[in-house]
């Protein structure tokens, strides 16, 4: 063992025994026992740090089943601690040992401090990888916390278990969506206790929307890579502490605190009749790839959380990781702890913080037997038996880094999946690049093409047109590239495949002409996906015209350019009424959120079919009308009585019939309605387009002019 700088410290009495199980801290009245797998490990330490950083370090002799354990008395909630660990180092064998580094708990309920790129933080001598470094890590990494029991008064509150098609998702940053609010009192803004305000869940109430998908909450670090630039990371897509609320999120301090903070937001949100979803980052960790800092997992076991290639699976010829995630490192859920690690902070926020499901970022990374994507693999299996997680929302990101990740329509159930498939064709079909409207057909009616064959419903597409990830609703419409000069790559990050279209200028502009044609595809889009068959989920801001300038990738932006204005003076409030009518149509009627498929046929005998496809002149569509690559005009007639799916009670479900138009071209077109016994008259409830005014009255036969790309839609009368 190197006589390091941390050697002088000196050990105190032995602790006692205590137990290899639960792991991490847990408080007691008499003592608080601490646990902390490790199995390859020969020595290891508790270390408690005071409020001047002065560490007091304890042994911990016993060794139980690949765990280190002891119970300390006197330790109270609040105090920081971490972990040091000895055994051999052999890094290009996986075993990065190094007592010098101070160690998060992977177990830690909170965390406290930064990191800060310093030489100290890295297992290896940065001059000589080979050989391990002596420098303290102490005062550079963040420690762990010890919390205290649950007190936390729920008040009754319970998870609303929302079915799927009842669901409007919203994507949001718990800092971007309060930084800029007004009516947020200012201590609060980019907080948890910021978004619990009533400023914020009236608001999303009142626009329908029902779950909330908060980008990464776990605990997440900046690469040193961004912080050189004087940048930071602020999607959060780096986690370090599964168990952990980030910190800076919290108005009430990081020592503990931020636990109850966050119970707060989630029991809000639930008051509010809204569900909390996180994304989650399971995939890969804050510590890179082997050349990275050693912060927790790969002080404990490097050889076990990480995945190797097949050819280097530790040999001991040289230190080489799997990479499914573009990060550096891909956390290996072959080994039985990293599974466990997973699965324990899965039922942690579900049965202690309430959360009501997950958005798994790189699924398929996690998803995997040796290197081979598998969906019987041993993370999905344990998934889909827990009694716990097979009960709460499930949506996979269902792609990763790799060319074999790419899995858009395979999860099996209870999953539901971002669907790009959607995405992609939305925002072509709006920019007036498709090749007709055959697969807009499919996407509108829920991508059957990729859910129906395995028994799926529509709500297993999770529809969107942006995500946190590329351009806003308002950039699509206004830029033709990606203009990411601020995050100091050269503009060579993010994609520059944006199916986007700056309708003749590019950025932001005062003609109003432009801005009108810009302003009306908005609200096309947003009608389009709030009215589409499947989950729809919205991106913050989309609704009102957030712009991030044309950064198409601004993970790396705290600050005015990711957060949410909120002044009324520059934000499309026509675009917002918009959503909100048509979430409201969404809500109000479940013809337009059902989840059995269409059939295209009579739901009674003699009666008219569920789903009909209107050519713009009045009648169905047929087959040479489906490859007419020049028509950009679609009608959809929904029948409301009867519904195929029965009520609550096995009951015959009954609604009013709907036709929506879709016209993407560029030029005005006459739409016949299409004449039947069925639904013989109706009226206007939602119109992009301004010479149809809401409320106007039509009858089967009549012809309705669209004066340009615009959505409408007919409900019977």
């Amino acid at each position: 063992m190197s006589p390091g700088v941390w050697s002088q410290l000196g050990e105190r009495a032995p602790v006692w025994p205590g137990r290899f199980e639960p792991l991490g801290a847990t408080w007691g009245e008499e003592s608080t026992n601490f646990a902390v797998h490790a199995p390859r490990a020969t020595r290891a330490w508790v270390c408690l740090l005071d409020d001047a950083g002065v560490e007091t370090r304890h042994a911990l002799t016993e060794h139980t089943l690949g765990t280190w354990h002891g119970a300390l008395p006197g330790v109270t909630p609040g105090t920081a601690y971490g972990f040091r660990l000895d055994g051999p180092w052999e890094p290009a064998a996986g075993s990065r040992f190094n007592p010098a580094k101070l160690l998060l708990d992977p177990y830690a309920r909170a965390i406290s401090g930064r990191l800060v790129p310093d030489a100290s933080v890295y297992a290896h001598d940065l001059a000589d990888p080979g050989q391990r470094s002596d420098l303290d890590s102490a005062g550079q990494v963040p420690v762990a916390v010890v919390v205290g029991p649950d007190t936390f008064d729920w008040g009754g509150e319970r998870p609303r278990r929302q079915r799927w098609r009842d669901t409007v998702i919203y994507e949001l940053h718990v800092k971007g969506m309060t930084a800029l609010h007004d009516r947020v009192p200012e201590h609060l803004r980019g907080t948890y206790a910021g978004l619990a305000e009533p400023a914020v869940t009236d608001y999303l109430r009142d626009l329908g929307v029902t779950a909330v998908e908060l980008l990464p909450v776990h605990h997440f670090l900046s690469e040193p890579a961004v912080t050189a630039r004087g940048l930071v990371n602020y999607w959060g897509y780096n986690s370090i502490g599964f168990f952990a609320p980030h910190a800076a999120y919290s108005s009430t301090g990081d020592r503990g605190a931020q636990v109850t903070e966050f119970k707060a937001m989630v029991r809000a949100f639930h008051t509010a009749g809204i569900e909390v979803y996180l994304d989650v980052v399971y995939n890969h960790t804050a510590e890179a790839g082997p050349d990275g800092p050693s912060l927790a997992f790969r002080g404990y076991d490097d050889l076990g959380f990480y995945r190797r290639p097949a050819d280097h699976p530790g040999d001991g010829v040289e230190d080489v990781y799997w990479d499914a995630t573009g990060c550096g490192n891909t956390v290996d859920t072959d080994d039985p702890f990293a599974l466990r690690v997973i699965l324990d902070s899965l039922r942690y926020w579900t049965e202690e913080m309430h959360v009501d499901g997950f958005r798994f970022d790189l699924l398929p990374a996690l998803s995997r037997t040796d290197r081979e994507l598998d969906m019987r693999s041993r993370f999905m299996t344990a998934v889909g038996q827990d009694p716990v997680l097979r009960g709460v929302k499930l949506i996979a990101e269902p792609w990763d880094a790799t060319m074999d990740g790419y899995n858009v329509g395979n999860c099996p159930p209870p999953w539901v999946e971002w669907n790009d498939h959607y995405r992609d064709t939305m925002r072509d079909f709006w920019r007036g690049r498709t090749a007709g409207i055959r697969e807009v057909a499919t996407r509108l009616a829920g991508s059957s093409d990729l859910y129906a064959d395995d028994g799926r419903s529509p709500y297993a597409s999770v529809n969107f047109v942006t995500a946190h990830d590329g351009f806003t609703v308002r950039d699509l419409v206004s830029y033709d590239r990606k203009h990411n000069a601020a995050n100091g790559e050269d503009d060579r990050d993010g994609t520059d495949g944006n199916r986007s279209s700056n309708h003749g200028v590019e950025g932001e502009t005062d003609d109003p002409d432009v801005l009108a044609r810009r302003r009306r595809t908005a609200a096309n889009l947003m009608a389009t996906l709030c009215l589409s068959n499947g989950v729809p989920m919205i991106t913050a801001g989309d609704e009102r015209g957030r712009t991030q300038r044309g950064n198409n990738n601004a993970y790396c932006q705290d600050n005015e350019i990711s957060w949410i204005d909120w002044r009324s003076d520059d934000a499309w409030l026509d675009v917002y009424e918009v959503t909100k009518a048509a979430l409201r149509l969404r809500r109000e009627h479940p013809a337009l959120r059902q989840r059995h498929w269409f059939e295209g046929r009579p739901t009674m005998t003699g009666g008219p079919k569920d789903l009909a496809w209107l050519h713009p002149a009045g009648r169905e569509m047929t087959t040479d009308d489906w490859h007419d690559e020049s028509l950009r005009t679609l009608g959809m007639f929904v029948l409301g009585t009867p519904l195929r799916s029965p009520g609550p009670r096995g009951e015959q479900q009954s609604d009013r019939s709907f036709v929506l138009y879709f016209h993407a071209g560029p030029d005005p077109v006459d739409v016949v309605l299409p004449t039947n016994r069925w639904a013989r008259s109706g009226e206007v409830v939602l119109s992009t387009d301004p010479g149809i005014t809401h409320g106007a009255t039509v009858t089967d036969g009549q012809v309705l002019a669209l004066s340009g790309p615009s959505v409408v839609v007919l409900r019977e009368t």
